[in-house]
């Protein structure tokens, strides 16, 4: 267990604007920042972060709540691996108590995949360096690759025996299980034996954005032997390849600070362009590019650059590549290298300047690159021609912004000397092509149905949706002016000295909390959402009973849900405006609007909506009992407090 002082100190240190730039892109935006969801495939930014109320929120997938939050939802770590994370960014010592030995057996089954993996990567970066084999074959490969030592201990680099059972055996001397190094694909059990999956390989550990070994490429040496020249772990809880980027962890803060990431195919390739300096590289580990591993990049930066070999197989390679970034909606360009060469060798022989020299003379938007690799593939055959401008049409409506798609539209018709109508039309056929087959795979009802269903849905939506609204600016005002002590106006009856009733202003001050929960304790008005009832009374308490009230401080004590909200609300300004809901009697605070007239233009219009459905739920009663006079009675009393609370409100908004 980690001791509350370590947990205390982690909440205190860390700041949740540093701690997100390590993982997505973030430009200043106001007080706050914001930039793309790491959660979600978007476009536009709606993940906001606010270094005042330390807090963040994104809006596409709901979730939000502070630093240590980020970290659980962005990393899947428990608490404690998030709060051990924070620690070892910010060089906290993490003070434990000790662990019983049944709590050891509850660890979580990812963790000990983690710690299985983390465990073998410090065996074969040990083995390479301390045994005769592991210096004599392993470490011998990589310094002829050119890796200096500083290289070698950046990546972890490694070697596992050339023996059947090296590595599984000492794991399971140093008690790890046979069952997570199975999981982990590290070891492969057949009935009564186990032996290395990675024998007698130099290793290459790949990591998670944040710095978690997820899984291992290895690759042989002794080209006699029939086995495949590389082999990356297999699948599991923690390792999706097709997820994952080799050198995402080393590349991501130059990837944002370049507003750039070189795509390449290798390991090696990463590696050598790190050791000349050039940082923001990351690989597809020989497998075929994926979404998934571009959302990786587009957290980070719009813009791409492949670099490919100098070969055919490299070309075709870069093609297939191209139209998944696009459809992503970012910006790709593409380099190859000269004949014979690629980025490792490449990087090998020139200065990191001459390197960045090359990419700036050589890289080709896409457009460029592929047509004039498709227009000397067609070479002068009509027939090959037309094919080779409807396969870069097909490229061009990919691109989600009809903007970009013009400008391509025209320099396709410029590179390939035809009519730009006719790219036009060609465009317009397979994008409608596109749009019916993706209307097949949804299910179509009448419309006569479904025009009712949404009626009703948006009657129901609304109705909710008000009162949604009202209760979720109480619980702003508590969190934001909890404290504060203002001036409210209230409006009481009284009668002059010939029996005349009428309303006279009155001033008191008090805490904003206080006024809020006398006002709706005078009319025992209770929140209708229950996430709200919870947080209201939380709030309350916290607020009672602690005068230096933190937001901040508050969130870190919440269950995720309860502190994804907290923070929903409170940013909720930077994304969101209500439309037109003064119509509907809910007032919404201005920039310039005071507090006390914030709170109570809330309080007295929550009060009032609520008096308003009470009106409309008797006048039904009316139609459906023969005994009205009670119901009558009712519906006069409350359209007289009705009337009275119009006329605060009437006082409060003309303020």
């Amino acid at each position: 267990m980690i001791s509350k002082e370590t947990i205390a100190k982690v909440f205190e240190t860390a700041r949740v604007e540093e701690v997100i730039g390590d993982f997505v892109n973030l430009k200043k935006s106001g007080s706050n920042f914001k930039g793309l969801s790491p959660f979600t495939d978007e476009r536009s930014p709606s993940f906001m972060v606010s270094p005042v109320k330390q807090i963040w929120k994104d809006f596409s997938s709901g979730k939000g709540g502070s630093a240590v939050s980020f970290i659980m939802e962005h990393e899947h770590f428990t608490y404690p691996e998030a709060i051990k994370y924070l620690a070892k960014k910010y060089n906290i010592e993490v003070e434990e108590t000790e662990q019983t030995d049944e709590q050891k057996e509850q660890a979580n089954e990812r963790e000990s995949m983690y710690l299985v993996s983390e465990y073998a990567r410090d065996y074969f970066h040990k083995t390479l360096l301390q045994t005769e084999q592991g210096k004599a074959i392993g470490l011998s490969y990589f310094k002829e690759r050119g890796f200096t030592d500083e290289t070698i201990e950046k990546f972890e680099l490694g070697y596992n025996l050339d023996q059947w059972d090296a590595f599984t055996g000492e794991a399971l001397r140093k008690g790890y299980k046979l069952e997570f190094l199975e999981k982990t694909g590290l070891s492969i059990v057949k009935e009564e034996k186990q032996f290395d999956r990675f024998k007698g390989r130099v290793m290459f550990p790949i990591h998670s954005m944040s710095g978690r070994v997820l899984g291992f490429g290895g690759r042989i040496l002794d080209s006699s032997k029939k086995a495949a020249k590389y082999l990356n772990s297999p699948e599991s809880d923690i390792y999706h390849k097709s997820k994952v980027l080799y050198g995402i962890y080393y590349a991501k803060q130059a990837i944002a600070k370049e507003d750039n990431c070189y795509l390449v195919e290798g390991y090696t390739d990463v590696i050598q362009m790190h050791q000349s300096g050039i940082e923001n590289v990351v690989s597809s580990s020989g497998t075929a590019l994926t979404a998934d591993q571009i959302r990786l990049v587009n957290r980070l930066t719009k813009n791409i650059t492949v670099l490919f070999d100098g070969d055919a197989a490299g070309e075709r390679a870069a093609i297939r590549g191209i139209d998944l970034i696009l459809e992503q909606g970012m910006n790709v360009k593409v380099c190859s290298f000269p004949e014979g060469e690629d980025p490792d060798s490449f990087a090998r022989k020139h200065s990191r300047d001459e390197i960045l020299d090359y990419f700036k003379e050589n890289a080709q938007d896409f457009i460029q690159f592929k047509a004039n690799l498709l227009v000397k593939e067609a070479a002068g055959d009509p027939v090959k021609k037309a094919g080779t401008v409807r396969d870069m049409v097909e490229s061009i409506s990919k691109i989600p912004d009809a903007i970009k798609q013009e400008i391509y539209i025209q320099e396709c018709a410029r590179i390939m000397d035809i009519s730009e109508n006719v790219l036009y039309n060609t465009l317009a056929q397979i994008l409608n092509k596109n749009r019916k087959e993706s209307s097949k795979k949804a299910p179509i009802k009448a419309t006569g149905e479904m025009s009712v269903v949404a009626n009703e849905a948006v009657s129901r939506s609304e109705k909710i949706n008000v009162l949604y609204e009202l209760e979720r600016k109480l619980i702003e005002a508590l969190l934001l002016y909890g404290h504060k002590e203002e001036d409210f106006e209230d409006l009481v009856m009284t009668e002059d000295d010939h029996g005349n009733v009428k309303l006279e202003p009155v001033v008191h001050t008090s805490k904003v909390f206080e006024k809020i929960y006398l006002d709706l304790q005078d009319d025992e008005v209770e929140f209708t959402n229950d996430l709200f009832k919870t947080l209201y009374a939380k709030i309350v308490e916290r607020l009672h009973a602690d005068p230096n009230f933190q937001v901040q401080n508050f969130i870190n004590e919440l269950a995720p849900e309860e502190a994804s909200e907290i923070s929903n609300i409170i940013l909720n300004d930077e994304k969101y405006e209500l439309h037109r809901w003064d119509t509907r009697e809910v007032y919404v605070r201005k920039k310039d609007t005071s507090i006390s007239q914030f709170v109570s233009e809330t309080v007295l219009s929550l009060r009032k909506y609520l008096i308003t459905q009470k009106i409309k739920d008797l006048m039904e009663q009316t139609q459906n009992s023969s005994e009205n006079n009670d119901i009558i009675k009712d519906i006069l009393d409350y359209q007289s407090l009705n009337t009275l609370l119009g006329n605060k409100l009437g006082r409060v908004l003309s303020v």
